[in-house]
């Protein structure tokens, strides 16, 4: 276990309500220095809330947070000068380039980072004197990655960073999230991509309805599931199969059953295939897209939660 000077932010029993309901309820968490860590959850489940009472944006209504041993209500200049932050939407100014707008950001900092560096180290030295309005999106989200860089910080706070982005601008982030890593940065990352947090978060809290409700590495999450395959189909025509019609199958240890999306996790998924096959037959119930994978951490959320992150 961590040692108390291991954890760079440690948050105790935070609570935020906004008309009465809870956005965050009595949280704790301990996040150590040098990892990513990653918080997920659907929409609406605190996530962005947390990460603004961490970074000092939004006060929470009860509760500590400590960042970098400082408490972030009695020292909050100083510890927004080490840390980093890269929010769902950046708003950046349309007349300034994008080597103006780093050095702008710089500006506000007693100590930055060179910009020639900087621009290199997130892939934008061609983009030096382009205008914001002519990058494209994964560009723009590299731009707001540099702005959050410039200080230098122990810590950065991504929200979200490659949401509407294609496949090569979002490895591209990966791609500079890991390098931060090994120069010794903590991350706290919040994503709706299972694929992305589960390739970089060393460990992971999964949130919903204000209250973190597990957490843990990737690995000991999916371990938890107690299953090693998953089978997913869609079901059409005849007499639905029921829970009981599924639980009496062979190998079967969980399920999650609806209509547009039918999960059965086996410790057997040959076993549990062939008699699901058998059983939709008699049913006159017709199996398409049908999957047999290994259990993922989107499995985990929905065992968890009921549905699925993107919900």
């Amino acid at each position: 276990m961590a040692s108390l000077v291991d954890n760079v932010i440690v948050v105790q029993n935070l609570t935020k309500r906004y008309s009465g309901r809870a956005a965050v309820n009595n949280v704790s968490l301990a996040i150590r220095r040098g990892e990513i860590f990653g918080l997920l959850g659907p929409n609406g489940a605190g996530k962005t809330t947390m990460l603004e009472m961490m970074e000092g944006l939004r006060q929470p209504d009860s509760g500590t947070t400590q960042v970098l041993g400082m408490d972030v209500r009695r020292k909050l200049r100083k510890v927004q000068a080490r840390i980093g932050v890269q929010l769902q939407a950046t708003s950046l100014f349309p007349e300034l380039t994008v080597r103006e707008t780093i050095t702008l950001f710089g500006g506000v900092f007693p100590a930055h980072r060179d910009v020639d560096g900087l621009l290199k180290e997130v892939n934008l030295t061609e983009k030096a004197r382009a205008f914001p309005g002519s990058l494209s999106g994964g560009q723009r989200q590299r731009l707001a990655l540099a702005l959050a860089l410039v200080n230098d910080p122990d810590i950065i706070f991504l929200d979200e960073p490659t949401t509407g982005l294609d496949p090569q601008s979002r490895h591209l982030l990966w791609d500079s999230m890991q390098g931060l890593r090994k120069r010794g940065k903590t991350i706290v990352l919040t994503t709706h991509f299972m694929d992305e947090a589960q390739l970089l978060s060393d460990r992971i809290a999964i949130m919903d309805h204000g209250e973190i409700i597990a957490q843990d590495t990737p690995a000991r999450l999916i371990s938890n599931l107690t299953s090693s395959a998953t089978v997913e189909y869609v079901a059409s025509g005849g007499t639905p199969l029921t829970r009981q019609d599924i639980a009496a199958l062979p190998s079967v240890t969980d399920m999650h059953l609806s209509r547009e999306q039918n999960v059965v996790y086996s410790t057997n998924a040959e076993a549990t295939l062939v008699a699901l096959m058998r059983a939709a037959a008699a049913a006159g119930v017709t199996l398409d897209q049908v999957q047999v994978r290994a259990p993922t951490l989107e499995d985990v959320f929905l065992k968890l939660t009921g549905r699925s992150l993107r919900d």
